[in-house]
This record gives structure tokens, C-alpha cells and sequence, in this order.
């Protein structure tokens, strides 16, 4: 639990700052009047970034955590055939968009069901990049993504699909982004080892033009 020395109004300082530089960047004077993205009571839980790829899909509802100063280290993956539906344990439709995309970062906000949250990742090409995420009104994330973001809104169901102890999350893109098909991974650590399933095909971490934020700026229909 932060101690009042790291609060601010009770808002956590590290929330504070990062919500901050997110305004920041963004030009609109109605985002900077979105007081409500400061939430008054953020809740603060032990970033699960390792432990939720050993969870079982029905406990992943449950994740709202907050993750600051996070590391996601990641993989991903092209799909070399349908095989996977077949084990698909859960599977959720997100919407998100994008305020900003520069060299460093990118800002964007996310919903789901009736959960939304706004996401902060640094722009480092390849498997390990920095994140920060918080839980926000899911009306704010509407007018936001309505009237702020950048078109086209990233528009995707995402396949949860247990193999070998870890959860490989396939993400099948519609919108602009019609047909394709994405899986990822997300590790421990950059030594984990994990084993590829029959229907994973070749990597492209380090192909930026299967980057979400890249992918609302140059569409996969326009590839």
C-alpha cells in the first residue's frame, strides 16, 4: 500500500505523473477537461504479467489490475493454420484507439464488455517493451475513442488458447484490418522457455507493421 507521502489528493503519484505526460501530448482542451481519467480511488495490484499466462481463461475476468512501471516481454507470432480454434478456452472482443503514436510511445485507449482502460507502452522494437495501464470510466473511454482517437479504431477478437502451461493470446483483427491473425505470448522473463504449438507459424516481433499502434496508421487492407 502507498504511504500518504506518495499520494497526491489520494491519487498515486506515479498515476499522477503519468496522467500528466499523457495530457501532455494530447492537444485537445476536452481530454484536458476529462478531469475523471484521474480516478480518485485507483486500485493498486501486484503486477500479473507472469503469473495470468499460468492462469486458467475464466480467472482472467478477473484481472483489472493496475500496472505501473511494468516490463512486457512478449512474442509474436503469425498462424500457419486454424488448428487452434479448436482449443480456444475463451475468447473477448476489445476496441481501442490511439491519442498519440510517437518514436518513444504510444498512448491508447481500450474497452471491453464494460471495462476500459487507458494503456501507455514505449516504442521498443523487439520482445521486451515498458508498460503502464489503468482501469477509466468506460463512458469517458467511448467519448474518447469517438471523438479523440485517430481513425481507423484497432477493432479485434481476442482467442484465449492454453498450450503447455502458457496462454497464447490470438488476436483476429476486423475492421481495416480484415483477415489478419495475430498470436502473441507473453513471458516471465527474457530466458523462458516455451514450447511453439503445431499452428504457430513465423515470427514478426520485430516487424513493426504487426504492431497494434502501426496498424491503425498503415491497415492491413492497405498492405
Amino acid at each position: 500500500m502507498l504511504s500518504k507521502a506518495n499520494n497526491i489528493l489520494g491519487v498515486p503519484v506515479a498515476l499522477v505523473k503519468i496522467c500528466l505526460c499523457v495530457i501532455t501530448h494530447i492537444e485537445s482542451s476536452l481530454l484536458k477537461n476529462h478531469l475523471s481519467l484521474l480516478p480518485k480511488h485507483p486500485k493498486l495490484c501486484t503486477y500479473v504479467g507472469a503469473q495470468k499466462l499460468k492462469l486458467l481463461p475464466y480467472v482472467i475476468n478477473q484481472i483489472t489490475a493496475v500496472k505501473i512501471m511494468a516490463i512486457e516481454i512478449e512474442h509474436k507470432f503469425l498462424l500457419s493454420n486454424d488448428s487452434w480454434r479448436s482449443n480456444v478456452n475463451k475468447s473477448v472482443i476489445f476496441k481501442q484507439g490511439y491519442l498519440n503514436s510517437l518514436p518513444t510511445s504510444s498512448i491508447r485507449i481500450r474497452i471491453s464488455d464494460d471495462k476500459a482502460w487507458l494503456n501507455i507502452k514505449s516504442a521498443t522494437i523487439g520482445n521486451q517493451r515498458s508498460e503502464y495501464e489503468y482501469e477509466i470510466p468506460y463512458k469517458d473511454a467511448l467519448e474518447i475513442i469517438d471523438q479523440l482517437c485517430k481513425k481507423p479504431i484497432i477493432e479485434k477478437t481476442r482467442h484465449y488458447v492454453l498450450h503447455k502451461g502458457n496462454i497464447w493470446e490470438i488476436d483476429e483483427f476486423h475492421g481495416d484490418n480484415q483477415g489478419l491473425i495475430v498470436a502473441e505470448i507473453e513471458l516471465a522473463s527474457q530466458n523462458s522457455n516455451f514450447e511453439h504449438p503445431e499452428w504457430i507459424g513465423i515470427e514478426v516481433t520485430e516487424d513493426l507493421r504487426y504492431y497494434n499502434n502501426n496498424l491503425a496508421n498503415n491497415p492491413y487492407n492497405q498492405w
